[in-house]
């Protein structure tokens, strides 16, 4: 009996678990990820195939801390991550076969280095068809996860949060920008450009 798609990867440390992702995604079926946030407008990898995706049970949400890429120990900053409930749009990747266990290295190099991330493969629905792709959530447990901040709280990051690959500000606005480019909707990330706007941080 094939387990469950949505299984969760419950091995925290980064080699361990890229190793059961491996065994849990056979060599010869396709390799599918989704990106909701940066992976949409840097995916950093040469797909043979994307489409825009939706996962249910998950959304996207401005809460996961940022101490080093958007942010410093000082002045942390917020990047997006992918937390229980509701549902999130984003795009889906299909690996090119040749590469997809480089670039599979590649990818968990980048996101997974501290193993802060759950890794899991959600049935991502997609135009033509259901799709198991590989998706970094975050527990609400995590030490990353924030509590929803107040919007004073958050202007202040969005104001002086800066890491080694930029602003809390420049990291939302290139999502609100690439999710726009693909026709897709997300009312909090436009509501948090409204805010910053409204706060003078953006034109």
């Amino acid at each position: 009996m094939e387990e469950p798609v949505a299984r969760h990867l419950i091995l925290r440390d980064p080699a361990v678990a890229l190793q059961e992702l491996r065994r849990r995604w056979p060599a010869s079926g396709e390799r599918w990820v989704f990106g909701y946030a940066s992976l949409i407008w840097r995916p950093e990898f040469d797909a043979a195939e994307h489409r825009a995706a939706r996962v249910q049970g998950w959304h996207r949400a401005l809460r996961m801390r940022s101490r080093v890429n958007r942010g410093t120990p000082q002045q942390p900053g917020l990047v997006f991550a992918l937390l229980p409930g509701g549902a999130c749009r984003g795009v889906v990747y299909r690996l090119r076969p040749e590469q997809a266990e480089a670039e599979l290295d590649r990818l968990w190099a980048r996101e997974q280095p501290t193993g802060v991330y759950d890794a899991r493969l959600l049935p991502a629905i997609t135009p033509q068809g259901t799709v198991p792709a590989l998706a970094f959530t975050l527990s609400r447990r995590s030490e990353a996860c924030l509590p929803r901040l107040p919007d004073a709280e958050v202007l202040h990051i969005l104001r002086h949060a800066r890491g080694r690959y930029g602003s809390t500000l420049e990291y939302l606005a290139a999502t609100a920008t690439a999710l726009r480019q693909c026709g897709l909707r997300d009312r909090e990330v436009e509501r948090l450009m409204a805010l910053a706007r409204g706060a003078g941080l953006l034109d």
